[in-house]
């Protein structure tokens, strides 16, 4: 047999491996492994529930993760560059303490909005602060904030409730911005904000700044990226959107209680760690977090029709928060040893 028969073609290995090799990576890829979770919960619901895919129960739904959905943006973002913001409720709380007084005083929809946005920028600016500057870890930092934030509403208010709102104002978050299909304004707006965390991130030379933090903060440091001042930013956004929460929150419920928004800020982590951002920092996209927001937002919905007490709806997101942070950890080590 001659040399040239004896040697196998390359196209006959090339050609047939590849395929399922890419086919097989990407159905590894974790969005890849939300979708088929999404598409679980719809069809799961779907037999369980008569009601679920009726289009104004859905529009509904979201007004329980839409304001949540919308901080675990930001949230997706600081994890991304190993930072972390556990404070974010209790701004939510503040700032929804501040458009209680303002609404109180007779002030109208614009002074209350601007109100909300601003005592979340300045909460989320003074994070930032202390944690660029202290050099203390941010989880550290914010669970003093957390106490400080959520303890100026609770001693403001006491035992007392704020409900005295403008017509209008309560308009934004207890009616629907479009009839048909009908889509409340925070949902509309997590949509929005969604398309353009993805572009900014995914798209931007800043975008590709905030992975190289997250790979490696001092290589990142060293090649010249402006460490401290992205995370500064980061944390001031964080903090304007748990106002812009606030502020979609207190108009849907009418009413402000210290007690607002108590536990958020271990949903949110859910969403963004579910999403498949690394809480090591330097892997993550917009994409899964928004996937992440829909299966848990859905399956809740669900749940919840078919009358799961919440207890146990609260069980089942913290497995499910267990199991989306060992999931990646085990794809990526079986991806490695292919």
């Amino acid at each position: 047999m001659s040399e040239h028969s004896a040697t196998p073609s390359p196209s006959r290995y090339t050609v047939a491996d590849r395929a399922p090799r890419k086919l097989s990576a990407f159905l590894l890829r974790w969005e890849s492994i939300l979708v088929m979770m999404l598409a679980a919960v719809i069809i799961g619901n779907t037999l369980k529930s008569p009601y679920f895919l009726d289009p104004f129960n859905l529009a509904d739904a979201t007004y329980n993760f839409s304001e949540k959905a919308i901080m675990a943006l930001i949230m997706a973002l600081l994890i991304l560059v190993r930072e972390i913001d556990l404070s974010v409720a209790a701004i939510v709380a503040l700032s929804s303490l501040a458009i209680g007084y303002m609404g109180a005083a007779g002030y109208g929809p614009v002074a209350l909005i601007a109100t909300g946005l601003a005592v979340g920028l300045v909460c989320g600016a003074f994070n930032g602060f202390l944690v660029t500057r202290s050099g203390v870890p941010s989880i550290v930092i914010t669970i003093g904030t957390m106490s400080l934030y959520r303890g100026i509403a609770q001693v403001s208010l006491g035992d007392q409730a704020l409900t005295t709102y403008p017509q209008t104002y309560l308009d934004l978050g207890q009616s629907y911005l479009f009839n048909w299909p009908p889509t409340p304004l925070s949902f509309f707006l997590f949509l929005v904000l969604a398309f353009c965390f993805a572009i900014f991130l995914h798209k931007t030379s800043a975008g590709r700044q905030l992975f190289a933090i997250g790979a490696n903060p001092v290589a990142a440091r060293f090649s010249g990226i402006r460490v401290d001042r992205i995370r500064l930013i980061l944390f001031t956004l964080s903090g304007l959107l748990a106002g812009l929460g606030a502020v979609l929150l207190t108009a849907r419920i009418g009413v402000m209680r210290p007690n607002i928004a108590l536990g958020w800020e271990l949903d949110i982590i859910t969403m963004v760690i579910l999403g498949g951002v690394a809480i090591s920092g330097g892997v993550g996209t917009i994409g899964g977090v928004v996937l992440a927001v829909f299966v848990l937002g859905l399956a809740t919905f669900g749940l919840a029709l078919m009358n799961v007490p919440g207890i146990v709806i609260n069980v089942l997101l913290g497995l499910l928060l267990i199991i989306s942070i060992a999931a990646p950890i085990l794809i990526r080590g079986q991806s490695g040893r292919r």
